[in-house]
């Protein structure tokens, strides 16, 4: 009974982290415990923690004194709705949650038995960075987790939650993972607000540099942000309850009661009939998918494209679509480039594509083409040609040109594509196709205006309809917009079980 009382007090030693006052100045920063994340973000009593007794193995600069509990970093796994998940918390309370050796080496058994069982590995980050003392060592155990993170990729769906500082080489791993999480307290830069002064000259908060606004809305870097550490867990789990848990299983299919056939004819009245008046292509999305629950990803980031997962007749779907409330639509390196990454995801785990088409086309500028916008472009096209997953598309409104083509069009491989009665689908608008074309007419017009708006209508009539592209077979049928839901649900089902031979190759070469 001795040895049983001793590993009583060993484990409630671990357990206690950093101890009684360290883990009270993390409550009153407003922040949980790493084992506190974990009990609220898995199904009660279903945590299993592993190597809960390694320690450091580090004798330089007085480390052979310190003793840190769990070497700082929570791992094991449990279940999420009672699906298996792998998780990693780090935690502050013990040595600032610094990530060395040992603590490297315990994430990286668990992201090795997540990758063999087929199942999430979720990464909670609260660290002030690599553990100094350990040099080398230290680095080493960041290097093995990337390398983790790469060979996982495509494989299991990786997540990463911010909650708390994350800087330096730490900020590499959550970046090479599926989706960020950030806590609206946290933060994410290479180098901090005191290197960035010394070497430019700027001064500027953390916050400013990389709290969450920062990343959610500028640089891209995170998809999702909570006000609390309750807030952005609960999203965690509502994310993992729309993907599957690897790349051989399907999507998750979620009993519903919104019938199948359920038409909305209050969706005739979304699109305006004008094409430059703007309105919500969320209001589209939410009336079509299960029970009106979308639940968007990044949100706040190129907010002129929308991506977000929703369910058709209890089947989960990756959904995209352009946003014509925010600058109208167009394409842009931004948009191109969330889009993409939102694409590839989706199709690394068999999860279907719906895409909502209203776009006048790339945005023009010089600020756009000098940053790459044909590069960036192109990764939308590669994406789409790329996904072999049903792809289905419904164009609502405008559809021109190039991002006519690039937003999922037959001719990238879309199994189906709908247009409703007024969309406009051509190489540009009217208005500019007749100032081109009909020129020299409406030049030598006794009254140009009126002639330039006969000549509009005319290009209109003839080919800013969906009848001719649904003439050559572009476009497989022009529905009622009430009818959008069963349309894609009866579509979803007949491609289910959609096979598409590829060429053999190692990989493509992304235009990144």
């Amino acid at each position: 009974m001795d040895k049983i009382h001793e590993l009583a007090q060993k484990r409630a030693a671990v357990e206690q982290g950093g101890g009684v006052k360290r883990i009270e100045r993390q409550h009153a920063s407003g922040k949980k415990t790493a084992r506190e994340r974990i009990r609220y973000l898995l199904d009660q009593d279903s945590f299993i923690e592993l190597d809960t007794f390694v320690t450091h193995r580090c004798t330089a600069f007085g480390m052979e004194k310190t003793d840190a509990p769990g070497e700082g970093v929570v791992t094991g796994y449990g279940t999420v709705e009672g699906r298996l998940v792998y998780v990693a918390a780090q935690d502050f309370t013990v040595i600032g949650g610094s990530l060395g050796e040992m603590h490297a080496a315990k994430i990286c058994k668990v992201m090795d038995l997540a990758v063999k069982m087929g199942a999430p590995f979720i990464s909670i980050n609260d660290s002030g960075g690599a553990r100094i003392q350990e040099g080398v060592d230290a680095l080493k155990g960041y290097g093995d987790i990337f390398y983790r993170n790469t060979l996982a990729s495509g494989v299991i769906p990786q997540i990463s939650v911010i909650m708390g500082p994350c800087a330096g080489g730490a900020v590499y791993s959550p970046a090479l993972t599926d989706f960020i999480f950030m806590t609206n307290y946290a933060n994410m830069f290479i180098t901090g607000p005191q290197v960035v002064k010394s070497v430019t000259g700027e001064d500027v908060s953390a916050d400013a540099l990389g709290g969450s606004a920062v990343h959610a809305s500028t640089s891209g870097v995170a998809q999702f942000v909570g006000q609390t550490d309750e807030e952005t867990l609960d999203m965690v789990r509502t994310l993992i309850g729309f993907i599957p848990s690897n790349n051989l299983e399907t999507t998750p299919v979620v009993p519903t009661e919104d019938s199948a056939t359920r038409t909305d004819e209050g969706l005739r009245d979304i699109v305006p009939e004008s094409p430059n008046r703007p309105y919500d292509m969320r209001d589209i999305m939410k009336n079509v998918v299960d029970d009106h629950n979308f639940f968007e990803v990044q949100p706040a980031y190129a907010a002129n494209i929308i991506t977000g997962f929703g369910r058709l007749n209890g089947r989960s779907v990756g959904i995209i679509g352009n946003q014509p409330k925010v600058m109208a639509g167009c394409l842009d390196i931004n948009a191109s480039d969330k889009a993409s990454r939102f694409i590839r995801f989706c199709d690394a785990f068999n999860i279907p594509l719906v895409t909502f088409t209203d776009t006048p086309g790339y945005l023009p500028g010089v600020s756009q083409e000098h940053g790459g916008v044909i590069r960036h472009g192109a990764k939308l096209l590669y994406a789409y040609s790329e996904a072999n997953v049903p792809k289905l598309t419904v164009i609502t409104r405008k559809a021109y040109g190039g991002a006519y083509i690039a937003m999922c069009s037959k001719h990238l491989g879309a199994d189906m594509v709908y247009a409703l009665p007024n969309a406009e689908i051509a190489v540009m608008g009217p208005d500019g196709a007749a100032n081109i074309i009909f020129k020299d007419e409406i030049k030598d017009a006794a009254d140009p205006m009126s002639k330039r708006q006969e000549k509009i209508d005319e290009y209109r009539n003839k080919f800013a309809n969906p009848y001719v592209a649904a003439s050559r077979g572009f476009v497989d049928d022009v529905i009622d917009p009430a009818t959008i839901r069963p349309t894609l649900i009866n579509a979803l089902e007949m491609c289910i079980t959609k096979r598409e031979a590829r060429p053999a190759k190692k990989h493509g070469n992304l235009p990144v």
